[in-house]
């Protein structure tokens, strides 16, 4: 078909000039980098109708509908037949989708109907172009999920109307879907909202293996805000935090306020590493941030948890999930601060359904009654050299830093020492300097309920306990699970004359522990005896053992019908000492 014959089934003799050219006002220019200040997706912002694809077989037909649109102020992609379509509003939803109806493979019907089934984030509004006319067409294209008709041939000023009067109508139903959807006070998508465009993402991005990245944030002690100036002053401050992060968030970015003082970001082809380097960027904007409120300048924190997408992360929850840990990680640590999912040892879930919780075996327990006692906490000035003799001797992996008081100030591991072994040189550094110094701590009097719960939360094995910040002991599932074990053998030694595993009387239990005690007794005045180049780490390891059977023994004696004294007549301290 020439160019002449194709315009005679456009635009016939009479049809009315165009209007004059508008130029899209937010036109994709490219990826751009996470600290553009467009406003994020999803928000309450103007809205625009512009994006459209435009699907026929015929490419002169194409190229002029498409030099129409963009004249009247649309951007326009051009899709050959209606497959290309289909995968182009999977990959980037439009608008408004112009499609003929006769078309190889998928016809424009048929793409009507696929294009109804996708999940997409909003509404688009499909025109079929057609020459036929007859009532039957009309019934099977409005049947197959179109919303309009334009007969062939076609006017351009007549094209440009009905997109007008489809603009009105995705306007209006935008905007009431956007009241549904978004948070009263900050104008934030709601967290179900955020959920229906976080399927969407993730099932995108793993369709086209591209990277995607969520970031959790609470803002550091709210509860205070509230309780010293009030709710309003609260809801001024959510209010700056919410502006504050959409001028730090991308136009493709899904900003939600997930519930109270806590917000959750969707940041589409982002890598774990980008988002956290958005997220030090955030951070570091809101607290220069000052808040005029009741005569005074507020300044708040937050603390910022960021996963990336995984090959084992199944699902979209799981991603948020993944977020979220780093961020009770973040707020352990002393809040003000990011941390990445990465630092978190992966590949473990709980499950904490009801029906696997059991709260009434915490009652009255604290961290100091479970924990494994820290003997000798290592010194920031001491070598790699001397702490790997540690671990090798100790049969460790990790070990609390400590500076000249006696107060925590890093924990050191395994891992962290490889770095250091590369050379030669690398022997004598200090472990100061490969230490990690975000520690998570709990009071020696935090119940441990609430150590557990974390525990089940995130991936990592276990918690330092400290004292007026002195390390005194760790928490690790370990000890949880050897602390539950013991009290279930005295729960059964005393029901009914029931005996321990292994046909046991609660008192033969509790003395093979302390026979357990004396050889690691014996074998520590061996060592003494050698004399051995490195005595400490023989001491310290074979006094942290020690200590963890006398911490089994009380465990287990403090549920056993009897006191312990009355079983060896003396007191508990005494087996400790």
């Amino acid at each position: 078909m020439s160019e002449a014959q194709t315009n005679r089934v456009l635009e016939p003799e009479g049809f009315i000039t165009p209007q004059p050219t508008v130029e899209p006002k937010d036109a994709p220019s490219g990826q751009t980098d996470n600290m553009s200040t467009v406003a994020p997706s999803g928000v309450t912002a103007p809205i625009h109708i512009r994006n459209i694809i435009v699907a026929d077989d015929d490419d002169l037909i194409r190229r002029i509908l498409a030099r129409w649109l963009t004249r009247a102020g649309y951007c326009v992609r051009e899709a050959a037949n209606g497959s290309e379509a289909l995968q182009m509003a999977r990959e980037e939803p439009p608008d408004i989708v112009i499609t003929d109806w006769e078309m190889p493979g998928v016809e424009g019907p048929q793409l009507c109907r696929e294009i109804r089934r996708l999940p997409l984030p909003h509404y688009v509004y499909l025109l079929i172009l057609t020459s036929r006319n007859d009532p039957k067409w009309v019934v099977e294209g409005l049947e197959s999920g179109a919303d309009d008709f334009l007969s062939k041939p076609i006017r351009e000023a007549e094209l440009v109307a009905r997109l007008r009067a489809a603009a009105r109508i995705l306007e209006g139903e935008r905007k009431l879907q956007q009241l549904a959807r978004t948070d009263a006070l900050t104008g934030l998508l709601s967290q179900r909202s955020f959920y229906d465009i976080l399927s969407y993402e993730f099932q995108r991005a793993r369709r086209t293996n591209r990277p995607l990245s969520c970031a959790m944030l609470d803002l550091d002690f709210f509860k205070r805000i509230n309780d010293v100036y009030g709710h309003p002053v609260g809801d001024v401050v959510l209010k700056v935090a919410a502006d504050t992060l959409l001028r730090s968030c991308r136009h493709s970015d899904v900003v939600a306020r997930y519930g109270g003082e806590e917000f959750c970001v969707l940041l589409p082809e982002t890598t774990e590493e980008q988002a956290v380097n958005w997220a030090e960027r955030f951070r570091e904007m809101l607290r220069a941030t000052q808040i005029d409120v009741v005569d005074k300048k507020l300044t708040v924190s937050c603390s910022i948890g960021v996963s990336g997408l995984y090959e084992d992360t199944l699902t979209p929850e799981q991603l948020v999930d993944q977020a979220d840990q780093a961020l009770l990680c973040a707020k352990r640590t002393g809040r003000d601060r990011v941390v990445s999912f990465r630092t978190v040892n992966q590949n473990v879930e709980f499950n904490l359904d009801e029906s696997h919780r059991r709260h009434d075996l915490f009652e009255g327990i604290l961290a100091e009654h479970v924990m494994t006692p820290i003997v000798a906490p290592l010194q920031g000035d001491e070598t790699v050299e001397h702490v790997a003799a540690y671990f090798l001797r100790s049969r460790i992996s990790s070990a609390p830093v400590v500076n000249e008081n006696g107060q925590l100030i890093g924990i050191v591991s395994e891992k962290d020492l490889m770095e250091a072994i590369t050379s030669s040189e690398g022997w004598n550094r200090p472990i100061s300097e490969l230490m990690r110094p975000h520690v998570i701590t709990y009071p020696a009097d935090t119940p441990v309920r609430v150590i557990y719960e974390f525990l089940c939360r995130v991936a990592m094995r276990r918690v330092i306990i400290t004292d007026r910040g002195v390390p005194v002991g760790v928490v690790s599932r370990a000890s949880l699970l050897r602390w539950f074990r013991n009290l279930v053998l005295s729960e059964r030694a005393r029901a009914n004359g029931q005996q321990p595993a292994g046909d046991n009387t609660a008192e033969e239990i509790i003395q093979d522990a302390l026979n357990q005690i004396d050889q690691e007794r014996d074998k520590m005045a061996q060592k003494l005896a050698e004399k051995p180049p490195d005595l400490c780490a023989h001491l310290v390891g074979a006094a942290s053992r020690i200590q963890e059977l006398a911490v089994d023994i009380l465990a287990f004696a403090s549920a056993v019908q009897n006191p312990l004294g009355e079983h060896f007549g003396c007191g508990a301290s005494s087996i400790v000492d």
